[in-house]
């Protein structure tokens, strides 16, 4: 199994995107990217832990390949908005691929610049080393399977 670490804004939506995958075993939202140890969701929302909201997936490489997860990723928000997704805003809901493995840094970096093309703006996404994942409280995990009909934007 591998690992891929996205953040594209309210990981709610963003982990929707990826759990019923073919090939990914498993999802969890929390944090990453920022300075603070284990930080709780109101901690993040303070916007002073630099913490991004984001989903970390397990992902079996034989059946789904880590570039069909950068396509789901870049078609499941707007790469070109700086701390922002929709009504969402702060850093939290910053646009970033964490990548795990020197592989993984090349693949989102061509993947960025062939996305690139498809924006008159420029794509602000972040890609950065990951680091260490602080998983989200019980209550985000798998929220929209929780909570029916709930929509986010």
């Amino acid at each position: 199994m591998e690992k891929a670490t996205f953040a594209a804004g309210c990981f709610w939506g963003v982990e929707y995107n990826f759990y019923n995958l073919k090939g990914v075993v498993k999802t969890t939202v929390g944090y990453t990217g920022g300075h603070t140890k284990n930080p709780t969701y109101k901690d993040v929302c303070s916007d002073e832990t630099g913490h991004a909201e984001a989903v970390e997936v397990e992902f079996d490489p034989k059946l789904v390949k880590y570039e069909g997860l950068l396509d789901v990723f870049w078609k499941s928000h707007n790469p070109t908005t700086a701390n922002r997704q929709g009504p969402d805003v702060g850093s939290q809901y910053r646009s970033a691929i964490f990548y795990h493995n020197s592989e993984q840094k090349e693949k989102a970096i061509d993947s960025r610049k062939k996305e690139q093309k498809k924006h008159k703006e420029k794509i602000v996404t972040e890609i950065t080393k990951a680091s260490a994942f602080y998983p989200a409280e019980e209550y985000h995990q798998k929220y929209f399977l929780k909570n029916k009909g709930f929509v986010c934007h």
